[in-house]
């Protein structure tokens, strides 16, 4: 059996695109985060499980009680604002059936603002979406991921993404997460510095505009490189700011 993953909050507009390419998994969890609009109604609606649980800032642990929700030995995670297109799903079908492997990486395509993003932070961007329920544990509170144990293999259809509709909303995202990396960083006892705020964000541009080659992505290639690079200035400024 599998189970598919989504974890939500007020994704009342990416949810059912979201959920319908899904209709291939034995069964749905929607773990929602008490979300104020009808994110719940449309899950339920949809066929989804709708669990009630806070996220508390951590996905980690989000995801790891979705593990232990999961009535199945597998189990996919899919973000609200992801697709899974008919050809991944066949392949994820047909892979869960070899049983040869406990995990495996899923390629990600992001298209922003209707352009895909071919180079820079998202241009190869792979992730480990797809395993065994007992084969290991989600880590991070933020930019988590499955430390899976045992062998792992890459499946080569892609995962569709389509964040942030509007700069508004990209920038929201931005704030929250560089505050969720700055509770990481001090439970980890990292310090910054005046240089670091200074020099990192600089870095961040040059290495995704012109060393991941996000000049190639144009206009909205540009944009994403800034607005990284803004988020690395959130994360070293909010974690001097709070260690005053």
């Amino acid at each position: 059996m599998l189970t598919a993953v989504v974890l939500t909050k007020n994704e009342s507009v990416n949810l059912p695109d979201c959920l319908n390419s899904l209709s291939f998994v034995d069964e749905i969890l929607v773990i929602d985060d008490y979300s104020s609009d009808t994110t719940a109604e449309i899950a339920k609606n949809l066929g989804a499980k709708v669990i009630f649980h806070h996220l508390n800032n951590d996905y980690s642990q989000s995801r790891n009680f979705a593990l232990s929700q999961s009535q199945s030995d597998w189990v996919l995670f899919v973000d609200a604002d992801e697709r899974v297109s008919p050809d991944l799903a066949r392949e994820i079908t047909a892979a869960i059936k070899t049983n040869h492997r406990k995990g495996y990486v899923i390629r990600r395509i992001d298209f922003l603002w209707g352009r895909q993003l071919k180079f820079g932070d998202t241009g190869n961007c792979r992730l480990l979406r797809l395993g065994r329920k007992s084969s290991g544990q989600w880590k991070a509170l933020v930019h988590e991921t499955w430390n899976i144990q045992g062998s792992v293999d890459s499946l080569s259809h892609p995962l569709f993404h389509y964040p942030h509709p509007h700069f508004y909303d990209f920038l929201r995202h931005i704030n929250y997460y560089s505050t969720l990396r700055c509770d990481e960083l001090i439970s980890r006892g990292v310090k910054t510095s005046i240089l670091k705020i200074v020099i990192l964000p600089i870095l961040k541009f040059n290495y995704l505009y012109f060393i991941k080659l996000g000049i190639l992505d144009g206009t909205e290639g540009l944009i994403h490189a800034l607005t990284m690079s803004l988020y690395t200035f959130l994360t070293q400024g909010k974690l001097y700011l709070r260690r005053l």
